[in-house]
């Protein structure tokens, strides 16, 4: 079946290739291996895929210090479903792929396992993550557009590694947050007042450092999966990246969403939400009004143009 020129896709076909935290790990670390390549892929933490990469994950594990903290995550699962914390190595016995089965019993779920990050940067001492929208609307070349707007989700509890089982702590999730007793429905920050704080805190240099790192972070995992990624000028996609900022400044790449949500928690986000699917659907140009052989607009409501380049052998830091 062929497409004619004013249909669009909102999804490229292999899009679980960074959408899924196995996959887009498996691109990360590839690309990471690679010895020629700048030393520029430390933005997500030591990860392994369960149960396939559980003797990886157990060396992993003796070598770090006793009660390195440990999270679970189901590979295709979101809203914060099915994850958790641990210590210990029984806490997870049913992922050992020593484990005696028989034909009968179901195999475990595939999971992620990652060193936990147990040193956020905090706000009003509760944990924060950053949701940033990239739109992508091409591989090759690689064409995306950051979004000048989005949001830090919080915890509505203070931060603390001495009940890890508390997942209104750990877990920035709405979804999550949502079914806490204490939830007030205001667990979100807009972009720029996560970066006026780190501003008044730290300074305009290390708050422009730790936004351009991310802008940075983004286009890394994008690279990673240039090569594999089926081209086709019909597709674009909206995606919505998860970024946990540590104490150091340093910006972490937790996953990447296919399908970010658009649900609308309050006014401030239905206005974010409707204005963000307006330009999308500008840029994407389902009227078919612009030619094709245009070159991308620079800006676009409130999306900025971060990358426009044909496909690459060195990623550019």
């Amino acid at each position: 079946m062929a497409l004619n020129n004013s249909q669009r896709v909102n999804h490229f076909r292999n899009f679980y290739e960074i959408a899924r935290k196995d996959l887009l790990i498996k691109n990360l670390k590839r690309m990471k291996k690679q010895p020629d390549l700048p030393a520029k892929w430390d933005f997500f933490p030591a990860t392994f895929g369960m149960p396939t990469e559980y003797s990886l994950f157990l060396d992993e594990f003796k070598r770090s210090p006793p009660g390195t903290v440990w999270i679970m995550k189901p590979i295709s699962k979101s809203q914060g479903k099915g994850i958790f914390l641990f210590t210990k190595l029984n806490q997870i016995a049913g992922w050992r792929t020593d484990m005696p089965r028989d034909a009968s019993q179901t195999p475990p779920e595939a999971y992620v396992v990652q060193r936990y990050i147990a040193s956020p940067y905090l706000i009003g001492g509760k944990k924060f993550d950053l949701r940033i929208y990239a739109l992508v609307m091409s591989y090759t070349p690689l064409v995306v557009y950051l979004y000048r707007s989005g949001f830090a989700r919080f915890s509505h509890h203070r931060f603390s590694l001495d009940d890890i089982n508390n997942t209104y702590i750990h877990l920035t999730n709405v979804a999550v947050q949502k079914t806490s007793d204490s939830y007030t429905g205001h667990a979100k920050w807009d972009l720029v007042n996560v970066r006026q704080f780190v501003t008044a805190k730290h300074g305009a240099e290390a708050a422009r450092k730790v936004f351009n790192d991310i802008q940075a972070v983004i286009v890394h995992c994008l690279l990673s999966v240039q090569r594999v990624m089926f081209q086709d000028r019909h597709c674009f996609e909206l995606y919505g990246y998860d970024i946990l900022i540590d104490s150091d400044l340093k910006p972490w790449v937790l996953e990447v969403n296919a399908s970010p949500s658009m649900t609308a928690e309050n006014p401030e986000d239905y206005k974010l939400k409707t204005t963000l699917l307006q330009d999308v659907l500008y840029i994407v140009d389902v009227e078919n009004k612009r030619p094709h052989t245009a070159m991308p607009e620079e800006h676009v409501g409130g999306f900025d143009l971060v990358r426009h380049l044909v496909a690459v052998t060195h990623p550019v830091t």
